[in-house]
């Protein structure tokens, strides 16, 4: 009923005109409405009726911005990761290549290692998308998160007002603001099948007009300035499909152009144990080169990286 209740709201409705084709009373509308918004779907109510608060990222409002592409817009799951996974496993009608489920809320919502991701509902992009199987190699799964950072970086600048500071990537899937707090993260997971990629779902969090303590959210960066999270979620589905094509040494350089990791002094939790030094390359795969202060360069795959310092 709530989907129901949703897809109804794509353009404003007086209740007299919700309640009939669903079938329920004035009070069981009201009921309803309460129960999507506790769910994270930002519903509004006045004398007019009920609407979607402006750039509620539904279907509707994505084709209305140009994007085509399949999509699904849910108030609760448990992760969108799993969605996804479950619609490409739908024997009846099967996610294509580049699908995309957003959710405003996830129960599950998880980051890298397992880490809980859970942005403020109703005001935060929280989505997956089915990687297509062109782009999936095992040599070029490290750099997709890379690709993926340059593609959300540009995404959020073309919806922000020329001359504002530029959020800047931090090794290996994050987004920051200029002062440091994460913006948005970025999860890739893959299933091998022998020596091929069978699936890889890319996940993306991304704080847009509200924040959890400690964090930042786009409005930050330009306050009072608008943001449709539509509009915004349009231009980065776009840009993700375009940046996960690109040739790795384009992702490469676009990266390290946007970066805040290199020439800075880090701390990186790698699965060997902690490595202090200066993040100093980026290796032809994305993995991280640190120089330690005993001179010794070590390569790493995967990590979590502290910048040691504040930004500047």
């Amino acid at each position: 009923m709530i989907a129901r209740f949703i897809e109804a709201l794509d353009s404003a409705q007086p209740e007299a005109a919700l309640a009939q084709p669903l079938s329920l009373s004035p009070g069981e509308l009201q009921t309803l409405a309460l129960e999507a918004r506790q769910l994270g779907v930002p519903v509004e109510s006045s004398g007019a009726g009920y609407a979607l608060a402006a750039g509620t990222p539904t279907p509707a409002a994505l084709r209305a911005e140009g994007f085509t592409g399949a999509y699904r817009y849910l108030a609760q799951v448990g992760s969108t990761q799993d969605e996804v996974r479950r619609w490409a496993d739908d024997p009846h009608d099967p996610a294509p290549p580049g699908a995309a489920v957003l959710a405003e809320t996830q129960l599950a919502g998880r980051g890298r290692r397992g880490r809980v991701w859970q942005p403020t509902p109703g005001q935060a992009l929280t989505f997956s998308v089915l990687l297509p199987a062109e782009v999936l190699s095992p040599d070029s799964l490290p750099l997709l998160p890379l690709a993926a950072g340059v593609a959300l970086r540009e995404a959020c600048l073309g919806r922000l007002p020329p001359g504002t500071a530029a959020p800047g990537l931090k090794w290996p899937n994050d987004l920051l603001a200029p002062d440091g707090r994460k913006l948005a993260g970025i999860l890739l997971e893959a299933e091998l099948r022998g020596g091929s990629v069978r699936r890889a779902v890319l996940g993306i969090g991304l704080n847009v007009t509200s924040a959890p303590p400690g964090a930042a959210c786009l409005a930050d960066l330009a306050p009072g300035y608008p943001l449709n999270r539509a509009a915004l979620l349009a231009s980065l589905l776009r840009s993700l499909d375009l940046w996960c094509r690109v040739p790795g040494s384009e992702v490469r350089q676009a990266w390290q152009a946007a970066n805040v990791t290199l020439g800075r002094d880090v701390q990186v939790q790698a699965a060997g144990g902690l490595v202090q030094g200066r993040a100093c390359a980026l290796t032809e795969w994305g993995e991280l080169q640190v120089l330690t202060p005993q001179g010794q360069t070590l390569t790493i795959g995967a990590g979590d990286v502290e910048l040691v310092g504040a930004l500047r």
